[in-house]
């Protein structure tokens, strides 16, 4: 460790000569990279919307239970309070008839007036039964066979079409881990080649006055390392920025999706894609050294 240290200022400079030397290259390597890990990190801000989203409507799930006509309120009422005291059942209230109206006033928004063209209120009563998401089939089918209810109504559609689109994004988000992982690392372990190839009499005359290989494969894998380091940087530039407008946008729109806080959500991902791109960088670089002939020629 200390002799890192003592050549520390050697190892910077070599790695300067090495980026310099195909920095065109490089330069594409880099915008590549970053392209990818981009694309990554879309992926996976994507699945952890998706995954909040589940897991809020699993929180907030809930069915609904219709009356017969012929049930009082007091009736219902009964119904409710003994609903609310079923294994599974987190809460249960009744919605009457004014508030479903209301309800609908407030879904309707500037298209409420509509609702003014009938003379009596079209909308009834029904009880509201907040449920855990596990026991839904279980208090349905209990709620379905008490006296008084015709109707019972589920969102399980709903929660079963946001999961599926969830699991898509995590198998999305896996293939995407691979196809990253797989192509960095080629991308840089051929650097590394190139590079020690394009400076094969260098290392040769290293070796000759005695150089261990370790001492010469530091500064291909520091370049390895900063190329792959500067794409996530800018990956995670793109990434920050496109979820500060996806978020405006969202909230200006669509205000009733439950998205995680936007800092946490970009530091999140900004940290797995710098880890990635680490991780990539390193043992990509590690893979071209140990690719490499004893006589230096990188082939």
């Amino acid at each position: 460790m200390k002799s890192f240290f003592r050549n520390f200022g050697y190892y910077l400079s070599e790695t300067w000569k090495i980026i310099r030397l195909n920095l065109a290259s490089n330069i594409v390597s880099v915008l590549g990279t970053a392209l990818i890990l981009f694309l990554f990190g879309l992926v996976m801000a994507g699945s952890g919307i998706g995954s909040r989203l589940v897991a809020m409507l699993n929180e907030e799930a809930e069915i609904s239970a219709y009356f017969d006509e012929e049930v009082t309120v007091k009736e219902a009422q009964a119904l409710v309070d003994y609903t609310e005291k079923l294994d599974g059942v987190r809460s249960a209230r009744l919605v009457s008839e004014e508030e479903a109206r209301d309800r609908m006033k407030e879904i309707l928004g500037e298209e409420a007036s509509i609702l003014e063209l009938f003379e009596d209120n079209p909308f009834e009563a029904y009880m509201e039964i907040r449920i855990y998401m596990d026991s839904m089939e279980a208090v349905m089918k209990r709620v379905q066979d008490l006296e008084g209810i015709s109707y019972v109504r589920d969102n399980r559609e709903v929660l079963d079409q946001v999961e599926r689109l969830t699991g898509a994004l995590r198998i999305m988000g896996l293939l995407m881990t691979l196809a990253v992982g797989f192509t960095t690392f080629i991308i840089i372990s051929h650097m590394i080649r190139q590079g020690i190839y394009n400076n094969r009499e260098q290392i040769n005359t290293l070796r000759l006055l005695g150089a261990p290989n370790g001492f010469i494969g530091i500064p291909y894998v520091i370049a390895g390392l900063l190329l792959t380091i500067v794409g996530g940087a800018l990956a995670s530039l793109g990434i920050s920025v496109l979820i500060v407008k996806a978020y405006s946008g969202m909230q200006g729109t669509l205000p009733f999706i439950p998205l995680p806080p936007r800092t946490e959500l970009t530091g999140y991902i900004n940290l797995l894609i710098i880890s990635v791109s680490f991780l990539l960088g390193f043992f990509g670089s590690l893979f071209g050294l140990s690719s490499i002939r004893n006589d230096g020629s990188g082939r």
